[in-house]
């Protein structure tokens, strides 16, 4: 099979040709359609400090997919060949507290499909049967795809009752997008989200029914008062990794406000405790998805007319992804969808 593979340290993906994964009898066998690139896809092709301690050289990257199941493990009786699915790739231990409790995802043992494990990026996958979503005929191979990000937008967005409050979201990428899309689904009165890149913000408003500011030309008193906000922010949404966006978060939150945290900051960041504990907030750190929760949410979102389809803005055939790559690369795009077909 075809693939792509980090072979070399340095920046780049490079096409392989690999054996087709043998299955084990918990497994299951997936031709791949569709898949995503990731913010961490773009880590790992510029190797950089993070990506040379974490992944292994000649791995299979990608953990972003839709396909279909062709083999089954000979222990696996509840999944079907010619199943479409998309998954879960974080593959999970079960020996801890947190997983033997059913908190799968905060099990410390998790191992990244595509980061630790052989990913996606390849016209074949192996994952556990556990792991496997199957998908729904509503729900295309180009949204099963990006399923994963839209999970972690939807674990972000839905950590904090949203219902009639107003909302801050810090950083218009993808999942910021969605994560915006998301809380104007669940019922939040005004969703703004901030950053500096112009057509970000310009696609943020083409996705979802949100305000976006750019913050190197306005202020968000300015917005407030706009929208006749008396206090401030009930819930922000951090996803940019910028400490000046979380400070301006902290700043514009009410008192007992409460943010979720998705974005990673480079190295250590200072932090005014003190604004935060005199505005009693509550921060709460977001990983991945809640297994298998979030994707029960999010299909059941789907299929009730959340429509996140406008956040992928280009596509290409697998073999030209070295230009998949340089748009994301560029920030002037949104998701970038692979097809393996």
């Amino acid at each position: 099979m075809k693939a792509l593979a980090k072979t070399r340290p340095e920046v780049g993906l490079w096409q392989v040709t690999r054996p087709v994964p043998e299955i084990g009898p918990d497994d299951v066998l997936i031709r791949i359609r569709k898949t995503g690139i990731c913010g961490t896809d773009i880590h790992i092709w510029n190797w950089d400090d993070w990506a040379a301690r974490t992944v292994p050289l000649d791995l299979v990257t990608g953990h972003e997919f839709a396909g279909e199941i062709v083999e089954l493990g000979r222990n696996v009786t509840d999944l079907a060949i010619g199943q479409r699915c998309s998954g879960e790739g974080h593959l999970i231990g079960r020996h801890s507290r947190q997983s033997r409790a059913g908190k799968f995802h905060l099990d410390p043992e998790t191992r990244g499909i595509g980061v630790n494990e052989q990913g996606a990026f390849a016209q074949y996958l192996r994952l556990p049967a556990f792991n496997v979503v199957p998908l729904p005929d509503a729900i295309d191979d180009e949204i099963g795809a990006i399923l994963d990000p839209l999970g972690n937008a939807v674990h972000t967005a839905l950590s904090f009752d949203l219902v009639g409050e107003d909302v801050l979201i810090t950083g218009a990428g993808p999942i910021g997008i969605m994560a915006a899309a998301v809380a104007r689904h669940v019922g939040a009165r005004h969703v703004v989200i901030t950053d500096v890149n112009p057509a970000r913000l310009e696609l943020a408003a083409q996705v979802a029914d949100v305000v976006p500011v750019n913050v190197a030309t306005e202020d968000l008193r300015d917005v407030q008062a706009r929208l006749k906000m008396t206090q401030g922010f009930d819930v922000g949404m951090e996803m940019s990794g910028n400490q000046r966006a979380l400070d301006q978060m902290v700043e514009a939150l009410v008192m007992g406000g409460r943010i979720a945290i998705l974005g990673i900051p480079p190295g250590k960041s200072p932090v005014d405790w003190s604004r935060i504990v005199f505005k009693a907030i509550t921060i709460k750190g977001v990983y991945g998805r809640e297994i298998f929760e979030t994707w029960y949410k999010m299909i059941a979102m789907l299929e009730n007319g959340l429509d996140i389809r406008k956040v992928i803005t280009h596509r290409f055939k697998a073999g030209d992804f070295v230009d998949g790559f340089e748009v994301m690369r560029s920030g002037q795009s949104g998701k970038v969808v692979l097809d393996w077909g």
